[in-house]
């Protein structure tokens, strides 16, 4: 690997005849699952991404928001993701992390150190261009078709599309109607005169919503923020100038729009809404300009959340070490004393 730098892209050049990248989001490290400390469950899935990275050997990882549950992280949640990238970083010491905030980071702490973290193939971007000479982070990776300008977009949030509104022409009356978060990232994304006959992808954590769907349509999680009169959805036409989109924000895996319009959804089960999804990583191989094509690499949880429904005994005869949640159907009053004891018991 060779790097040259250029103000505002950086380029950096790789071996590949194809631009081949791991799609991530949503890790939502420090959460708990109804007061249940999912440490062990977290790092388990984080084991088997570097695991993946070591054998498909991807030129580039792109996670895309909500690294941490909250906003001022624990200690513990910290070190867990420290831990996560230096490991990923010994085994895969020359590949690019690329690393936007979401709506559950704080935007000023993942941004620190942001310019040092660069020199060392990790790109977290915490915060939008807030001033008319800020622009979009942008990393460009080279390979045989040339090439391939990542544009890293964080989640944008109502302070900040006021301080958009001076930098992108929008009047201040803008902000009295529903669609004023949507007309600013627009014009965010056009004012970067991004060129459509390179390859281009974005990096973004946004509620996308197709043309002609309501926000009603997309199944969203419980973990998930929703606002009042889903003023956070960003209409996904917004996207047709990129080749791929790497979006962060809705838990379940799905696409918007485009088959290359991907929220790749969590890694690990947040809530007892998303039991039974299957979860992983979208792995993106990028050939020409217009040859694209995906893959989703499984990662089974070391624990799945699942919701168990029947009558008590048959829902006993079910035990596991899984976290459950029980809906009991039986018709008539038990009279179990001990019926918590024995769920519990069957159910740890």
């Amino acid at each position: 690997y060779t790097e040259e730098k250029f103000s505002p892209t950086k380029i950096r050049f790789t071996r590949g005849e194809q631009m081949k990248f791991f799609h991530l989001s949503d890790l939502h490290i420090g959460l708990k699952l109804i007061e249940r400390d999912l440490r062990e469950d977290q790092e388990y899935i984080f084991e088997q991404i570097i695991r993946l990275a070591k054998e498909q050997q991807p030129d580039a990882m792109v996670i895309a928001g909500d690294i941490y549950d909250k906003a001022v992280p624990s200690a513990e949640a910290v070190e867990i993701f420290d831990s996560f990238m230096k490991n990923l970083s010994e085994e895969m010491p020359q590949m690019p992390v690329m690393i936007i905030s979401g709506n559950h980071d704080s935007a000023a702490r993942l941004n620190c150190f942001r310019s040092i973290l660069s020199r060392q193939n990790v790109y977290m971007i915490g915060t939008p261009p807030t001033t008319e000479e800020e622009h979009i982070e942008k990393v460009t990776l080279q390979d045989a078709y040339g090439d391939l300008h990542f544009y890293l977009l964080p989640f944008v949030k109502m302070s900040d599309y006021i301080m958009a509104v001076s930098i992108t022409g929008l009047t201040a009356s803008v902000l009295l109607f529903y669609y004023w978060l949507n007309e600013a990232l627009h014009l965010l994304i056009e004012r970067e005169n991004i060129d459509t006959k390179e390859r281009n992808v974005l990096v973004s954590h946004q509620f996308y919503l197709p043309s002609g769907r309501q926000a009603e349509d997309v199944e969203r999680m419980d973990s998930e923020i929703r606002t009042v009169g889903n003023i956070d959805e960003i209409s996904a036409d917004v996207l047709e100038v990129f080749d791929y989109a790497a979006l962060g924000h809705i838990h379940k895996p799905m696409k918007v729009g485009s088959e290359y319009y991907c929220y790749c959804g969590t890694p690990l089960a947040c809530s007892v809404s998303e039991a039974g999804q299957k979860k992983g990583i979208v792995m993106v191989t990028m050939k020409e300009k217009g040859n694209i094509s995906t893959e989703v690499l499984p990662l089974p949880p070391l624990r799945q959340v699942r919701v168990i429904k029947g009558e008590f005994q048959e829902v006993l005869s079910q035990a596991c070490e899984d976290y459950v949640t029980v809906v009991l159907t039986d018709k008539e009053d038990l009279d179990v004393i001990d019926l918590k004891d024995r769920l519990r018991n069957a159910f740890p």
